[in-house]
């Protein structure tokens, strides 16, 4: 056990050696951070409802807190949200709480350049539809691919198709009757291949030469409008991509017609009716492809989400350029819209494309945790600076340092020899403590506050109740002289683990109960109060038992002298006892 333990402290320390990650993160009492202040916009200028508001913070809060360990606040002021989130600069909290977040997945109906070309770059006459495969005149450098959609086997075993992202770089309309070519065939397997291609290519489609005219080029210019709303596509005419203001980030009605333009703005669509809403998502989570170590996006769908998800691959599949493409609409915005080259069933999906581990865990979250029931303006962006500081955490780094010395103060002076033990354990806790702490900041946003070190302060004592418990044991067991160290010390432990399992199993129950139950600072105790509980009997079993075992070979213990803590005056045995009053050797 020993051993083991540790092989486990040496391979959390090359984890933190690894990545660097010497010291814990700090809470926003320590540390500081961004504040923002959320007003909500309602369609008749009034005020929210309390339950819409109320659903708002509990999105939020899990958005930026989804694991409850990163110390964010977030807490409703009158008609306000304040959301206060430690250690993150301004672009990265107002782009997590700044989104409705809800994906819709819709049949792309015709596609334009998202802005009107300069006058010297217009043609005389609407373009030429051609069959063959174009990309964008206009683009001669290299885009960042867009994400694309992909399926995942079916459990059934049948073959699942792949949708695959055409980049969009700059597209004009004459690449719009012929976005891309008709469906590359399956392979023997039943996927569909290929690629987000990252480089534009010249187009095959003619064009006649600039004329210098200033007058727009038409966007409807060999667009097929069957079936488009009249509205809409003067809407289409309208948008200029361009333009942030004008379509980027506006809330769609899933039941309606849609216009939207594409995250860089290059390329804006008119988009079907929503065939599959964000509420039919069952999960989103993040991980790695590991055939390319790609970062993606897995998604899976529940109730009806399956059935819509296949019915608009296949009607895809089965349409025209560029209507064989479905858009994927987060918050009014197309983040990808992938060629479908084969109808996708058993209920999954990926999202991949140019992906960090950041930003595939942040989209996942934003999924997962459903769209604000408002839409919401930052009214306010600032950051702060730590309302505690290096004095408060210095003060309590020093009461919890002036707790551990009293505690080892009394297990050497009461347990004499084995309070070594006691002070020893102490340490190797603290050890993995510390470790716990760093990783969990490195890897799950755990940020330390005040709370929290309050939290491992109390659990010093815990730690220490479980060594004075099994001490005890071991004394009661030697009092009457029939037994040698080293049996006593197994016998004894079999009666105290269950007295520590018990009493640690309260102690942890509590702090989840609590944990679950509150939020902000008193949930950071309770984690703290928690992991230390689990720690603690991780020390009591794999360090502080062998090591008494141990111990128990030697003759300085297994003789009882005066200094051991195991001597008859130390276990209160005097010569009315009737029997010898040294311990028997092992």
């Amino acid at each position: 056990m020993l051993l083991l333990l540790l092989a486990i402290i040496l391979a959390m320390g090359g984890v933190m050696f690894l990545n660097r990650a010497y010291t814990p993160e700090y809470g926003l009492d320590l540390a500081g951070g961004t504040t923002v202040t959320l007003s909500p916009i309602t369609p008749n200028g009034g005020a929210p409802s309390e339950e819409s508001l109320n659903l708002a913070v509990n999105i939020i809060r899990d958005r930026v807190n989804g694991s409850g360990i990163s110390d964010a606040e977030v807490a409703s002021a009158g008609d306000n949200i304040v959301i206060s989130v430690p250690g993150a600069g301004q672009e990265e909290v107002v782009k997590l709480v700044g989104t409705t977040a809800e994906l819709r997945f819709r049949q792309v109906l015709a596609i334009a350049a998202g802005s009107p070309q300069p006058p010297g770059e217009m043609s005389t006459q609407a373009p030429t539809p051609t069959p063959a495969p174009s990309g964008s005149p206009a683009a001669t450098g290299k885009s960042t691919p867009k994400p694309s959609v992909t399926a995942e086997p079916s459990p059934s075993g049948s073959p699942a198709g792949r949708g695959l992202s055409e980049a969009l770089t700059n597209p004009s309309p004459a690449a719009t009757p012929a976005a891309s070519a008709a469906p590359e065939k399956a392979e023997p397997t039943g996927k569909a291949t290929g690629s987000a291609k990252g480089e534009a290519t010249p187009s095959a489609a003619p064009s006649a030469a600039p004329s210098g005219s200033a007058a727009p080029e038409d966007p409807l210019a060999g667009v097929d409008t069957a079936g488009i709303d009249p509205a809409v596509l003067k809407q289409f005419q309208e948008l200029d991509c361009s333009k942030k203001d004008k379509g980027q980030g506006a809330q769609d009605d899933p039941n309606k017609q849609f216009v939207a333009c594409d995250q860089d703005g290059s390329a804006k669509y008119v988009l079907e009716k929503a065939a599959v809403t964000g509420t039919a998502i069952d999960s989103a989570t993040s991980g790695v492809e590991p055939s390319t170590g790609e970062w993606l996006v897995q998604l899976s769908f529940k109730g009806s989400g399956p059935d819509q998800w296949s019915k608009v691959t296949t009607t895809a599949f089965n349409s025209e350029a560029p209507r064989n493409q479905v858009a994927m609409v987060l918050d009014g915005v197309v983040i990808s819209a992938p060629v479908i080259q084969e109808p996708i069933t058993g209920g999954r999906a990926q999202i991949s494309g140019s992906f960090t581990q950041v930003t595939a865990t942040e989209l996942a979250n934003q999924l997962k945790y459903g769209a604000l029931p408002l839409k919401f303006e930052k009214s306010s962006i600032e950051e702060v600076s730590s309302t505690l500081g290096a004095d408060q955490l210095r003060g309590g780094l020093i009461a919890g340092a002036i707790g551990l010395g009293l505690v080892v103060v009394y297990s050497m002076i009461y347990y004499r020899g084995l309070g070594a033990v006691s002070v020893l354990s102490l340490v190797v806790a603290s050890v993995l403590t510390y470790q716990s702490v760093v990783l969990l900041g490195h890897f799950a946003g755990f940020r330390l506050s005040l709370p929290h070190i309050i939290g491992l302060i109390v659990s010093i004592g815990i730690t220490a109740d479980s060594f004075i418990v099994y001490f005890e044991r071991i004394r009661d067991e030697m009092k009457e002289g029939r037994r040698s160290l080293r049996s006593a010390v197994e016998v004894a432990w079999v009666r105290a683990r269950r007295t520590i399992l018990i009493a640690d199993a309260v102690m942890f129950i509590a702090a989840v109960v609590l944990y679950f139950l509150a939020v902000g600072g008193v949930a950071g105790f309770a984690f703290a109060m928690g992991l230390t509980t689990l720690i603690d009997i991780v020390v009591v079993f794999m360090f502080t038992k062998p090591f008494v075992a141990m111990l128990a070979r030697l003759k300085f213990f297994a003789k009882g002298h005066p200094l051991s803590g195991l001597d008859a005056e130390r276990m209160s045995i005097g010569p009315s006892a009737g029997s010898t009053t040294v311990p028997q050797e092992a």
